[in-house]
């Protein structure tokens, strides 16, 4: 199942760089694009498209500066083209499954990984309909599986096409590849920036549990540990999805259940771990905020409320329904 609403990034360690695109397209009643193009170098917008402004647009200013009018035109034409592939698409899907009325999903996540140290590379690709794993190729064994009954067709047909499966592996290896190492090269600066986490307690009330909340760090890999008595602990513990802020930083969190008695007995502390600094935080209460915390005025804790914008609404509703990560040209 791919979870909705939610939008997510691809971690990757600090030598490996990647170059993700994420297509989505809707119908029905909507009051939003139906169609929508995101693309992402190492977890960071770079460009964006959508079938309202009817243009592919940077963002990011190294993006603007370092490509000219002609690259957009293209990217703009490109875009264009596969929104008229994905309206027939969604009608095909939609047909598939049997569903003539109602808002439904199409979407497709692909791009490259690069080793800056190793020299490795890897590609992936995936589609997805209403929420649902759909189509994903497996470059390893160069096939096409599908999760589902109504995707057996297609997969058959692409796997049989082996000149379609050889342009796919060219893309991915090379390609995608180059387009990245580009992009990589012009956001060097901007990529290799990094920002310390803001770490928080936060409780709902007494009997809640405790979250440990990091926000504002960048890059995306960060690690959120909890500790009691000085031992790693992993009982009743849970933890969040990496999400995107809006100024291009990221927020995860994790909780803890834990008695007021038990917290009194022990010592329990959350530990956050990034490249830039380890952050530590003991569970006492001068640390936790809570509803009642009169000094920083009440605190929603249970869902982090984030600022968002169009591309986050929109990709989010069909972008991150992709669980593992896994084109069709360059845009």
């Amino acid at each position: 199942m791919w979870p909705a609403l939610l939008f997510s990034v691809t971690l990757t360690s600090a030598s490996t760089h990647s170059l993700t695109y994420f297509f989505t397209a809707v119908s029905g009643d909507i009051d939003f694009p139906e169609f929508t193009v995101v693309g992402l170098v190492d977890g960071k917008r770079f460009i964006y498209f959508d079938s309202n402004i009817k243009k592919t647009v940077p963002k990011t200013e190294w993006m603007k500066q370092k490509e000219g009018a002609g690259y957009w035109d293209r990217q703009t034409q490109l875009a264009a083209g596969t929104h008229h592939a994905f309206r027939n698409n969604i009608q095909a899907a939609r047909g598939l499954f049997n569903h003539s009325t109602g808002v439904h999903t199409f979407q497709l996540m692909y791009g490259c990984e690069w080793d800056d140290q190793t020299g490795a590379t890897d590609g992936f690709r995936q589609e997805g309909y209403d929420g649902e794993d759909f189509l994903t190729l497996d470059l390893k064994e160069m096939r096409w599986t599908s999760a589902v009954q109504e995707g057996f067709s297609t997969q058959n047909k692409w796997n049989n096409n082996r000149a379609y499966l050889e342009g796919r592996r060219h893309y991915f290896n090379t390609v995608c590849v180059e387009w990245l190492k580009k992009y990589v090269e012009y956001g060097k600066s901007s990529l290799e920036k990094t920002v310390s986490p803001q770490v928080s307690l936060l409780q709902k009330s007494p009997s809640s549990p405790v979250v440990c909340h990091a926000t504002g760090f960048y890059p995306s890999g960060v690690t959120i540990s909890w500790m009691r008595n000085e031992q790693e602990n992993h009982t009743d513990v849970s933890h969040g999805e990496l999400l995107p802020n809006e100024d291009g930083t990221f927020q995860k969190m994790s909780s803890i259940r834990v008695t007021p008695e038990d917290l009194k007995k022990n010592e329990y502390s959350c530990v956050v771990k990034h490249k830039s600094t380890t952050v530590r935080k003991t569970l006492t209460g001068k640390e936790i905020r809570t509803n009642e915390d009169q000094t920083g005025g009440s605190v929603r804790v249970g869902i982090i409320v984030f600022a968002v914008d169009v591309f986050i609404i929109i990709c989010v509703a069909g972008c991150m329904y992709l669980k593992k990560r896994r084109e069709d040209g360059q845009l």
